[in-house]
């Protein structure tokens, strides 16, 4: 099946907003292969490549993408279907005043390791240890309801949410704030953790193969994205602190539950303790992220 090409040299932005111009309008339920460049936009090729601030553009994010007929509150499917790496290294670096252990002073900041990418043993190579190519969407979002906010923090729009479900397999969902939805995304890398301590992951270009639908008038309107990864169903929050984001993403699950099994919001609460489990997205960025995640046989999407 043919696809259109939509590629960040079409254009990109580093901020999600309320006021955003599309590059291409797809149809409702159309197939396009996007294509995204690193995070660092080809800045860091050699291990002598430092990075000595983050720069005030960052995470270039391939869109924005219209989708015909999205509407406030609506619902934007993203069906990942295939994610691939497309150059043959990865960069994994520090940067001072960026990460988990930024002030750990055994810790070179900055400091750079090139990951050069062999695509046919499916790993990268850190070190002369083969680490599994497992490609992830770092930053997907969509125009937000109001505030401007850069590609670098992760809010109830999306963003940079660098969290490992989004890759190939997955559908992720967006509550709609503005006519087109308008998608943007990119930041991917070849292989990264769960937390994405260093604050990179083996940061690399990518290409997307997704098919993007409207939900008109959805069952249940989420506030914040959702994955369904087909095992599982999970909600996802950022806020400024680990505590609150967690809270948030487990009082997302409970409006699911409680629609899905016809709970009250106290049984959706309690049976959130018995089958759900607490994932941490990501502890780096200027707001955290995590998620919380329950096995597809008590849960499906009322989509």
């Amino acid at each position: 099946m043919s696809r259109e090409v939509v590629s960040h040299r079409d254009g990109h932005v580093y901020e999600f907003g309320p006021e955003m111009d599309p590059i291409y309008e797809a149809a409702d339920g159309e197939s396009l292969t996007i294509e995204t460049v690193d995070s660092l936009s080809g800045a860091i090729q050699e291990a002598d490549d430092l990075l000595d601030a983050i720069p005030e553009e960052v995470n270039a994010a391939t869109g924005p993408i219209a989708v015909a007929g999205a509407s406030p509150g609506d619902v934007l499917a993203v069906e990942i279907e295939d994610v691939r790496v497309a150059e043959d290294r990865g960069r994994v670096l520090t940067a001072p005043g960026f990460g988990l252990l930024q002030d750990d002073p055994e810790i070179d900041h900055p400091a750079t390791r090139i990951t050069e990418v062999d695509a046919d043993a499916e790993a990268v190579d850190f070190e002369g240890i083969d680490v599994p190519i497992e490609p992830v969407i770092g930053t997907i979002g969509v125009a937000t309801d109001g505030e401007t906010v850069s590609t670098l923090t992760p809010d109830d729009h999306g963003g940079n949410l660098d969290t490992t479900d989004v890759t190939g397999g997955t559908t992720v969902y967006f509550p709609v704030f503005q006519e087109g939805a308008m998608l943007a995304l990119g930041d991917a890398k070849a292989a990264m953790a769960d937390g994405e301590m260093c604050g990179t992951g083996a940061e690399i270009a990518v290409e997307v193969d997704a098919t993007l639908s409207v939900i008109e008038d959805p069952a249940v309107s989420p506030d914040r994205p959702l994955l369904d990864t087909g095992d599982a169903v999970k909600t996802v929050a950022s806020a400024e602190t680990m505590e609150a984001a967690v809270e948030l993403a487990n009082a997302d699950m409970l409006d699911l539950l409680s629609h899905h099994h016809g709970f009250s919001r106290t049984e959706a609460y309690l049976f959130s303790s018995l089958v759900g489990g607490l994932e941490v997205s990501q502890v780096v960025d200027p707001q955290v992220t995590a998620r919380n995640a329950v096995p597809s046989e008590y849960l499906s999407l009322p989509f």
